[in-house]
């Protein structure tokens, strides 16, 4: 099973992803961690992203592609995987097809976390609350100006690839509003349909 997540920030797609890895067994493939590990194995395209975070700059697409299609060789993706948080854009979205067609698979299908943006604010600012009332450390981009800079950022560049993934006929569509069981369930929903539809 091979699918991506989609949904702006805050959409609960690393709750969701963690629930399937528990479930189907198949790793999450984030793009921080796959950069951070390949930095720390100090693989060629690891050097590459790591001289280029060191100057503090952005990896390009073409370092990512590279770090994806190189994660995605290794043995615990043989049954499946999921990517979460990429791709972020119509370039990236073109890679995976053809890195995927170059290895003879394909995705099964792109769920999208619809959620309304309102209520993606006041969740944020609830998840620091709870984080802080823990006792634990806060995410940087736990706070609402940040967040809604996030928010303006994935519009412009992540949420053009509904259409993209719509229009190859792969996009199923999940309400993120409901509770996290529910969505759980809904998204289940879909992968079961999705394996008898192949």
């Amino acid at each position: 099973m091979r699918l991506i997540l989609l949904g702006p920030p805050g959409a609960g797609k690393g709750t969701q992803a963690q629930r399937l890895v528990d479930k189907y067994g198949i790793p999450q493939l984030s793009t921080g961690d796959m950069l951070r590990a390949a930095v720390q194995a100090g693989s060629e395209v690891g050097k590459r992203a790591k001289a280029v975070m060191d100057a503090g700059e952005l990896v390009s697409d073409a370092i990512v592609n590279a770090i994806v299609a190189e994660r995605i060789d290794q043995a615990d993706c043989a049954k499946g995987f999921i990517l979460d948080g990429y791709p972020r854009t119509l370039v990236q979205a073109d890679a995976v097809e053809s890195m995927l067609s170059d290895r003879g698979i394909s995705l099964d299908t792109v769920i999208e976390l619809v959620v309304d943006d309102r209520a993606l604010v006041g969740r944020i600012v609830k998840r620091a609350e709870d984080a802080k009332a823990a006792g634990q450390p806060v995410r940087k981009d736990d706070n609402p100006a940040v967040f809604e800079e996030r928010l303006r950022e994935y519009y412009k560049k992540t949420a053009p690839l509904t259409g993209y993934y719509y229009a190859k006929g792969r996009l199923k569509t999940v309400d993120g509003m409901a509770s996290i069981d529910a969505v759980t369930a809904e998204i289940e929903a879909v992968l079961e349909a999705a394996a008898k539809a192949r």
